[in-house]
């Protein structure tokens, strides 16, 4: 049986050269996993519980892209950023698979082959549905942008916290205080826990909310969080 190191694994050259391929498809996987969850979420309520449809959806993308725009020009960035991440996903995802287009020659009175008949009868059938997509894809690209703009908020919050936590690890061992390992991993799998939940409630909850709130929260759990981890971590540095 071959060792590990003479055959194509992540190790080595070819490690290296396929890392950043495997981090891009991976990233791009989860990328599109997230919009097809605000897509479902955004069909359940457009369909089942908002009592004005689609225009609440509509609303609430009028809300979130001025409150980017405010918040993009208190960081000093360009008030359209927010604007130009949910085009780009929009143009990725609808103008780049044809899905636009395809919508703007159905449109016109011009006679269709059967093929294309056959398409724009099933488009029109389902066009409530796409033109839901259409519009939480922007949505989705407004908080997209929103919240790479807290990513600098939750950096700042977690380097100070590990320095904290590394001061009072010193501390302790110095002062012949206990360590726990379980307190170092409960803190490091409760961190994940609390992103995940923070970019689920930022990105994919179906109602206008201050991004703020969330931010201010998040920040504040990763650190308390954070400090917890280090602040126990076992092993010698």
């Amino acid at each position: 049986m071959g060792s590990r190191n003479a055959s194509f694994h992540e190790r080595g050259i070819a490690g290296a050269l396929f890392a950043p391929l495997k981090l891009f498809f991976g990233a791009l996987l989860l990328l599109l996993a997230l919009i097809l969850a605000a897509w479902i979420i955004d069909w359940v309520f457009v369909f089942q519980v908002w009592p004005d449809r689609i225009e609440r959806l509509q609303s609430i993308l009028a809300e979130d892209l001025a409150r980017a725009a405010q918040i993009g020009y208190l960081h000093g960035e360009s008030p359209h950023r927010a604007q130009r991440t949910a085009n780009f996903l929009y143009a990725l995802l609808f103008d780049a698979t044809g899905i636009h287009g395809m919508g703007t020659r159905f449109a016109e009175a011009a006679a269709l082959s059967i093929p294309d008949t056959i398409v724009r009868n099933a488009y029109i059938a389902n066009f409530d549905v796409i033109q839901v997509a259409m519009i939480g894809t922007q949505l989705f690209g407004v908080r997209l942008a929103m919240l790479a703009m807290a990513i600098p908020l939750f950096a700042l919050a977690y380097c100070a916290a590990v320095t904290d936590g590394l001061v009072q690890r010193a501390v302790r061992r110095a002062s012949g205080g206990r360590e726990s390992a379980s307190l170092y991993h409960r803190a490091k799998h409760l961190q994940v826990v609390l992103l995940v939940m923070s970019v689920a409630v930022a990105l994919l909850i179906p109602a206008s909310i201050d991004p703020w709130f969330v931010w201010v929260t998040g920040v504040v759990g990763v650190a308390i969080l954070s400090r917890m981890q280090w602040a126990y971590y076992k092993k010698h540095l």
